[in-house]
C-alpha cells in the first residue's frame, strides 16, 4: 500500500487534489484507516490517476471525468472523450480567430479597405427566415442553409446570402434571413420565395474566417460615415467562398453590403 504522499508523487496529482477527488468520489483510496483518518491507495490505481490526470489536464470536467471513468464500454469512453476534444477545438478554432482580429486591429498602419458602392436590384430567392438571438445565430444558419440547399438543388443560379437586421446587432436579437439565388424559389418547410428590395450598398469583401468580421464591419462603417450617408435597413451579406467551397478558412470571402444613400 501507499500513502497519500507517496501515492501523490508517483501520478503528480497534489495531495489536495487527491483529497478533493476522494471528497467526490472520483478515486476513493483503497484503504482509509478508521483511527488516523490516513488514506492508502494500491498500485493498481496509479494507472487511473493517471487517466485522470490527464483528462483534468484537458479541462474535462469533474462529472464528465467520473462519467468516463464509471463506464465499462470503450465505445461510450471514447465518445465522451472525444465529444470534450470537439468542445476544446471549436474554443481553439474562436482563439485563433480572435487573435487574428486582434492583430489587424493593432496594426500601427491599417491597409485601406476597397469598397464599391453598387445599386442593387430587386430580386426574388428562396429564403429561410426568423427572429434568433446573436449567439444562435451560426447554428440557425447552419440549419436554415442545409435546408435551403435540400429544397433549391442543382437549380441555385449564384452563391447564398443573408440579409440581418440592426436589432440583431443592436439587441442581441433581431430578424435574420438567409436565401439562395434560383429562378423558380420553391416552397418545402421553412423554405419560401422572398422579394429582397432594391438597395443603395456600400460593399467591400471579409477575407477569412466569419469570427473576424466585426473588424471588417468596423472599417466598412467607418467608410461610409466619412463617404456616404447610412440609411435604415438591414445589411446585407454574400457568401462568395465559404465552408462549403473550401476547407481552408483564408479562402473564405463575404461580401458584405451596408445600406447607404450616395452624397455624390
Amino acid at each position: 500500500m501507499l500513502t497519500i504522499g507517496e501515492f501523490s508523487r508517483l501520478t503528480h496529482l497534489s495531495v489536495r487534489t487527491l483529497r478533493r477527488y476522494h471528497d467526490a468520489a472520483l478515486l476513493e483510496p483503497a484503504v482509509v484507516d478508521e483511527a488516523t483518518s490516513y488514506r492508502y491507495y494500491g498500485v493498481d490505481q496509479i494507472p487511473t490517476a493517471q487517466v485522470i490526470h490527464r483528462l483534468r489536464e484537458l479541462d474535462v470536467p469533474l462529472s464528465d471525468v467520473q462519467r468516463i471513468l464509471r463506464t465499462p464500454d470503450p465505445g461510450v469512453r471514447a465518445a465522451l472523450v472525444a465529444e470534450h476534444l470537439q468542445r476544446l477545438e471549436d474554443v481553439l478554432d474562436r482563439t485563433r480567430a480572435t487573435v487574428v482580429s486582434l492583430r489587424r486591429l493593432l496594426r500601427p498602419d491599417p491597409t485601406p479597405i476597397d469598397v464599391e458602392l453598387r445599386a442593387e436590384p430587386a430580386r426574388t430567392v428562396a429564403a429561410v427566415e426568423a427572429v434568433v438571438g446573436h449567439r444562435d445565430v451560426s447554428i440557425w444558419y447552419a440549419g436554415a442553409m442545409a435546408e435551403l440547399e435540400a429544397a433549391v438543388g442543382a437549380a441555385v443560379t449564384g452563391p447564398p446570402g443573408g440579409s440581418y437586421d440592426n436589432a440583431l446587432f443592436e439587441h442581441e436579437r433581431g430578424h435574420a434571413l438567409v436565401y439562395l439565388p434560383t429562378a423558380s424559389p420553391p416552397r418545402s418547410g421553412r423554405v419560401h420565395p422572398v422579394r429582397l428590395p432594391a438597395a443603395e450598398l456600400a460593399v467591400t469583401t471579409h477575407v477569412g474566417e466569419h469570427d473576424g468580421v466585426e473588424v471588417t464591419y468596423g472599417e466598412l462603417g467607418t467608410w461610409v460615415v466619412e463617404n456616404a450617408m447610412s440609411v435604415a435597413g438591414p445589411v446585407r451579406e454574400v457568401y462568395l467562398v465559404g465552408p462549403r467551397d473550401t476547407s481552408d478558412p483564408a479562402a473564405w470571402r463575404t461580401e458584405i453590403g451596408w445600406p447607404v444613400f450616395r452624397l455624390t
